[in-house]
């Protein structure tokens, strides 16, 4: 039974999108996009490469401009929501090759807080310790990030986005390239995050399952094709809409029958 603070919660929208539309050049990547997310969800972004994802995720973050209809960050603007808002990208700028320790990077996550001469050395140590505690990698604390196979560098990556202690996680394919142990790993440690009350948006391709894994699911391929509870809204009608003409490669996935993946 839903606690009154749990209803509060569901009833409490986070991310309110209404009709917006973003231009990259001469070329729209999302038109029309309408969706509400409530505090405290997990929520599935999938689509199409090209589709509109990590298009969606910058434009939350305040990195690329609206140009029509509106989004809003708990009643803000995203560039004044930025505070609020921790983004782990798809195609992360960090060399791996270059002599960085987990401490490091997880400390750049704190860099561009306001707060951050505030904090002493003391506390800055406390918050990357406590980060790295909550993706269970506290004792490669010293590693060199080159010699961390990809499913730990992924969690390192999502340390540096708890240290900012932001209330919505953008992860933008946080499953890619790395194995399926890894994929587990990491898909166990969000709906641990997920109970701190956090808002997570993570974009997927993977849409088996995710019933299982997230409370709502954003089908998106520029517009939004759907968004709702993944057991009522991946319908055969919902898939054909976000892949076109890849459809068939999808044609025996229906919300009654998914088969986990095992390869």
């Amino acid at each position: 039974m839903k606690t009154t603070e749990d209803k509060l919660l569901d009833d409490t929208a986070i991310i309110v999108s209404d009709g917006c539309c973003v231009q990259l050049g001469t070329t729209p990547a999302l038109d029309d996009v309408t969706f509400r997310i409530n505090k405290g969800k997990k929520v599935a972004v999938v689509g199409p490469n090209g589709g509109g994802k990590s298009t969606l995720f910058n434009a939350i973050a305040g990195l690329v401009p609206i140009v029509d209809g509106s989004l809003q960050i708990n009643g803000m603007n995203p560039k004044d929501a930025k505070g609020t808002i921790s983004y782990v990208p798809q195609r992360d700028l960090i060399n791996r090759n270059f002599p960085l320790s987990v401490k490091q990077v997880v400390e750049m996550g704190l860099i561009n807080k306001s707060s951050l001469n505030l904090f002493s050395r003391k506390k800055i140590n406390s918050k990357i310790k406590e980060a790295l505690e909550n993706v269970g990698l506290a004792e490669k604390i010293n590693e060199n990030i080159n010699n961390l196979s990809g499913g730990q560098f992924q969690r390192v990556l999502i340390a540096r986005g708890l240290a900012q202690d932001a209330d919505i996680l953008l992860l933008d394919e946080a499953f890619s390239a790395v194995d399926v142990g890894a994929q587990e790993d990491i898909m166990s440690l969000i709906s641990d995050i997920n109970l701190d009350g956090k808002t997570i948006l993570v974009a997927t391709h993977d849409i088996n399952n995710l019933e299982e894994k997230f409370d709502e699911v954003l089908c998106l391929n520029r517009h939004c094709c759907a968004y709702g509870d993944p057991s009522e809204v991946l319908t055969k009608d919902v898939i054909e809409e976000m892949y076109g003409s890849h459809f068939e490669m999808f044609k025996t996935h229906t919300p009654e029958s998914h088969m986990k993946n095992n390869d």
